[in-house]
Formats: structure tokens, C-alpha cells, sequence
């Protein structure tokens, strides 16, 4: 063991005020002589490392070291702009590009590269906001909203299981169970395969793998950091950091698995704004895909949905953010490089998401499928949908509506899918289809993301 004497001589980081505070504290108590100076071990003990815990709580005379540390670094949490670990880390990452300044030079002018350049573009407002919108655009809207809830779903659904797949399936299974009562649990309108199997192969399956697509591009070319950089301002106003932009953005492909996501998030009222935000104005991808292929050929109808979702995001942010205690969020995040996307990476990571999909959602699918069987087998079914039709009657929707809504429950997914059978049954006018949209978007959230909340 050395002595845990620091040399004066040695540069050490500044931390913030309050953080030298809590650490000269913390040093005054240690006694003992340790591998590392003291103000290390201070600091490890104010990130609450385990180890170190043990490693002061075994010496006699410092035992009460350790509940000091804790609550100081609870104290200067709570009273700062994130907590510990954080805030030492944006003053590392200061102290690390000072030495690398006064340690490097360049010869000559420097020279930008392609990557470069696009780099700085992604971030700047005035041509980051541009291109953003071009993504959006060709990203979401045509490949993911046209392409994958258009041109696939029709292929699917209407050709291959509306015209092959179904028809045997159903004259197999008539011919196989003669009690129309448990044909019903298989076939028609909610049986496991007519609409668990269906609708979860042939309607969100190839919305959801284009929108994996799309994400695994964007995530393996390092946008999403640049990203995150570019609206950080914006998020500010919703009392959110860029570093949110993460969870944000995955509430478009699954809002639970974006719930969970929020763990990442500094604070805990950060935490708690971004998961207000994905309950009430994020639509999944099953969502997003059936809405804009619904409103696609009505642009006017489109633009009130985006309205009113956007309008909802900020309002309710900006209340939370003033509602709640707490000071504003602050940000610093690495950069990768920008770079092209490695299609084994893309195929991967959406093979990957698209195995926890089959896996996790399909069959939520079926349970839903059974429990409408024995929802409609008992009756319980029919009544909750007779009591929310003056619901939905008030709104301006048809009795059928009120599916949606209570399908939604189960998962928002599922009440996609049926708001989009509803506009094939021609059910549903160009104002329904907004209200209905609407409100489905702004439901309460379904029993999965209700859970992890």
C-alpha cells in the first residue's frame, strides 16, 4: 500500500462547485491509506461504486465515509443539472479536448471530407431541419407509410391470404369442426388465424419491417447522434435533452420497448416527461404505417393528424417541463463518425427486431384473438363495446368505432388494424378517418405499455 498523499504537482479536472465540495468532505474523512489517492476513491464513492463501498467500510475508523458520500451525491443530484457520473463526465470530456489542444497541431489548412461536411450540415438548423424533413419524407412516409403500408400490405393481405391462404384455411376448418361456435375460435371474424395470424403477418408485419429497416439504416450510419444534436433545443422546450431523442425515436417502431428505453434518460424527471410523451403522442409503427396509408391519398386530413399529434407532443411537455420540479436538462454526447451503412449490420440488427416482433407481439395477437372469442362466447365482449358506443357516438364515429377503441386496449396495433378494416369497409368518412386516427393515437395507452409505465 502507498500513501494516499496526492502530489501537488500532478493537473487534476475541475469539477463543478458543489461536486469539490462534496469531494473535499468525503477526502477529510478518509484516514486510511490506500492503492490510489484519496480524491479517486472520493469520487468513486460519490458514483456509489460497490466495491469501493466495501473497500472504505472495511476499515474501522472510516465507516461512516461511505452514508456521507451517499448522501452528498443524493444532495448535488437533486440540486444540479443531472446527477454525478454525468456531470464529471462533461467535465472530463472539457478537460480532455484542453490537452489535446495545447497537445496537437496542424500543419496547413485542414480539409473536410464528405462525411465531414455532411456531418456539420446534419446538425446546423438551418440545413439539418432540411434534411431531416428529406428523411422523413423518403424515409418514413414513402418507403415505410407507402411502400411497406401499401404496396406490401395489399400484396399480402388482399392477394396472397385474401385469396390463397384464407379461403382454404376456412374450408378446412369448416370441414374439420362441425360447432359453428368453435369454427369462430379459429375462422371468421376474430378467429386465431382471421385475425391473430392475419393481421399480424399480412397488415403489421410489413409495416413493421420496413420501419426496422429504415431505423437500422439511420442507426448504423451514426445520424441518430447528429440527430440528437440538432433538436436538442427543441427538446429543451419540452424540458427534454437530445439525448431523449433515443427513446423518441424507437416509440415510432414499439412504445413499450421506448418506455423501457427511457432508463437512459439522467433524471428522473426527464425520465418521467419522456414517458408522458410516448403514452399520449408517439404512434407505433403499426400506427404511423395504417394511418398514413389510410390518410396518404388525403393530404389535408394528413397534415390535421400531424397538427394535432405535434401540438399535443409540445403543449403537454412544455406544462410538464414547467409543472415539474427540477432544472433544465443539459446534454453532451460523443459523436461517431458518419458513415456509409454495412448491409450485414442493417440485416442483423433488423432480423434481430424482427425476431423479438414474431416472438413478443404475434402472440400477444392470438391471446387478444382468444380473449374477444371468450368475450363474444360470454357476452362480457358485447357489453363493454355497447357501453363505449355513446362514447365514440359523441365524437361523431359509428357504433363500430367502439372496436377500435377497446382493441386498442389490447394493443394499439391491434385497434390499427381494425380502424384500417373499417376504411376498407367504407365505414368511415374523410372526417371520421381524422377523429378516429386522432383519438386512437391519443388513447390511453394499450396493457403492455401500461405495465412497464
Amino acid at each position: 500500500m502507498t500513501s494516499s498523499a496526492e502530489p501537488q504537482s500532478r493537473p487534476r479536472t475541475a469539477y463543478p462547485r458543489d461536486v469539490e465540495d462534496a469531494l473535499d468532505r468525503i477526502e477529510s474523512r478518509l484516514k486510511g491509506r490506500y492503492a490510489v489517492s484519496r480524491r479517486s476513491i472520493a469520487l468513486w464513492l460519490l458514483h456509489g461504486d460497490e466495491e469501493i463501498e466495501r473497500l472504505v467500510g472495511d476499515t474501522e475508523r472510516e465507516g461512516g465515509a461511505s452514508a456521507e458520500a451517499r448522501e452528498l451525491s443524493r444532495r448535488a443530484s437533486s440540486d444540479s443539472e443531472g446527477p454525478i457520473a454525468y456531470r464529471v463526465s462533461v467535465a472530463r470530456v472539457e478537460r480532455a479536448r484542453e490537452v489535446a489542444a495545447r497537445a496537437v497541431r496542424s500543419r496547413g489548412p485542414s480539409r473536410s471530407g464528405f462525411a465531414e461536411t455532411l456531418s456539420r450540415l446534419a446538425m446546423n438548423p438551418l440545413t439539418g431541419i432540411p434534411l431531416l424533413a428529406v428523411v422523413l419524407y423518403f424515409g418514413v412516409y414513402q418507403f415505410v407509410g407507402v411502400f411497406g403500408a401499401g404496396t406490401l400490405v395489399d400484396w399480402l393481405e388482399s392477394g396472397f391470404f385474401g385469396e390463397v391462404v384464407n379461403p382454404a384455411v376456412t374450408r378446412f376448418f369448416e370441414w374439420a369442426i362441425p360447432w359453428p361456435w368453435l369454427q369462430d375460435l379459429f375462422i371468421h371474424d376474430y378467429g386465431l388465424w382471421t385475425l391473430g395470424v392475419t393481421y399480424a403477418v399480412a397488415l403489421i408485419l410489413p409495416i413493421v419491417a420496413t420501419f426496422f429497416l429504415v431505423f437500422s439504416v439511420m442507426e448504423d450510419t451514426g445520424y441518430f447522434p447528429r440527430l440528437a444534436m440538432l433538436i436538442d433545443r427543441c427538446f429543451k422546450l419540452v424540458g427534454l435533452s437530445g439525448r431523449a431523442v433515443i427513446p423518441i425515436v424507437l416509440g415510432f417502431g414499439c412504445d413499450t420497448m421506448a418506455t423501457m428505453v427511457t432508463r437512459i434518460l439522467p433524471t428522473k424527471r426527464e425520465r418521467f416527461i419522456a414517458t408522458l410523451l410516448l403514452s399520449l403522442a408517439i404512434p407505433c409503427t403499426a400506427q404511423l404505417g395504417i394511418v398514413l396509408a389510410i390518410l396518404s391519398g388525403r393530404p389535408g386530413a394528413l397534415a390535421i393528424w400531424s397538427l394535432v399529434l405535434l401540438g399535443t407532443f409540445v403543449l403537454t411537455g412544455f406544462l410538464a417541463s414547467r409543472v415539474l420540479p427540477g432544472r433544465r436538462a443539459s446534454f453532451a454526447m460523443e459523436l461517431p463518425p458518419l458513415r456509409m451503412p454495412r448491409l450485414a449490420n442493417v440485416l442483423t440488427k433488423t432480423a434481430s427486431r424482427m425476431q423479438w416482433y414474431l416472438l413478443e407481439v404475434l402472440p400477444l395477437f392470438l391471446v387478444a384473438s382468444v380473449l374477444i372469442w371468450l368475450g363474444q362466447l360470454t357476452g362480457a365482449f358485447g357489453v363493454a363495446v355497447k357501453a363505449l358506443e355513446p362514447v365514440v357516438g359523441v365524437l361523431g364515429l359509428p357504433p363500430d368505432a367502439s372496436e377500435t377503441f377497446l382493441f386498442g386496449f389490447f394493443r394499439r396495433d391491434y385497434g390499427a388494424a381494425w380502424l384500417y378494416g373499417l376504411d376498407k369497409g367504407g365505414k368511415l368518412d374523410g372526417i371520421q378517418l381524422v377523429v378516429a386516427s386522432v383519438v386512437l393515437t391519443l388513447f390511453i395507452p394499450c396493457v403492455a405499455q401500461l405495465l412497464v409505465m
